[in-house]
């Protein structure tokens, strides 16, 4: 039945996923596709700049329902069809990754949505709270010093695999996971580090060229 739950985490993920916040609160309050503006990112950064906080603030809360319910939902679909003897932190990360899939390539949007750094730090904050508060910590820190948006989300999107590694081999995880339990977990999360890390690939290259706008300038609207 374990494979069962993994088809059914994957589903649901890809399903929730593919509900862009941006896209639907843009539509709603402004009439207008958020892809045609600004950075052309279905994401919280661009909605803020281009229509403004409280679009921002509804696709923020939307971007990580969506990762909260699919992790939720597997979870309690894999208890229920395994008897409580399934990985659920393993899981977790299926779901979180083809919920981040939907995201980045969303079913009902013509394949192009946003970037994923919500939905991924979402899924956390069901596995693993203490991973996802130190995970915001960074975050905000590198924003705080940065000033950018895509570098903050990188680094910290990076610090995934690292914490889980250590918090289960070593940290606060009782009992430890299991060597063969390590590796699967470390492999899900890395794979979620780099389709995030990926999908930021245009704003590394702007980054390097000193191209990339901070957090807080003014806004375009130009389509």
């Amino acid at each position: 039945m374990i494979f069962v739950a993994i088809l059914i985490a994957a589903a649901l993920g890809y399903l929730l996923g593919s509900v862009n916040s941006a896209i639907i609160t843009v539509r709603l309050l402004k009439h207008e596709d958020v892809r045609q503006f600004g950075s052309g990112n279905a994401g919280l950064t661009n909605t803020l700049r281009c229509f403004g906080k409280l679009c921002a603030l509804l696709t923020l809360i939307g971007d990580l329902a969506k990762g909260v319910i699919a992790v939720l939902l597997s979870k309690t679909i894999a208890n229920a069809l395994t008897g409580g003897t399934a990985d659920i932190f393993m899981i977790g990360c299926i779901a979180g990754i083809f919920a981040i899939l939907g995201h980045v390539f969303p079913l009902y949007y013509g394949f192009k949505g946003g970037k994923g750094v919500l939905v991924g730090v979402s899924i956390f904050l069901v596995l693993d709270w203490k991973v996802f508060l130190i995970l915001i910590g960074i975050f905000a820190l590198v924003l705080a010093i940065s000033k950018y948006v895509s570098l903050a989300s990188i680094i910290a999107t990076a610090c995934c695999p690292i914490l889980i590694t250590l918090e289960h081999a070593f940290l606060w995880d009782t009992p430890p996971a299991t060597p063969g339990q390590l590796v699967i977990h470390l492999l899900l999360t890395g794979v979620m580090a780099f389709m995030i890390i990926f999908m930021h690939r245009t704003n590394i290259q702007r980054l390097r060229e000193g191209t990339e706008r901070k957090f807080g300038e003014k806004k375009e609207r130009q389509s």
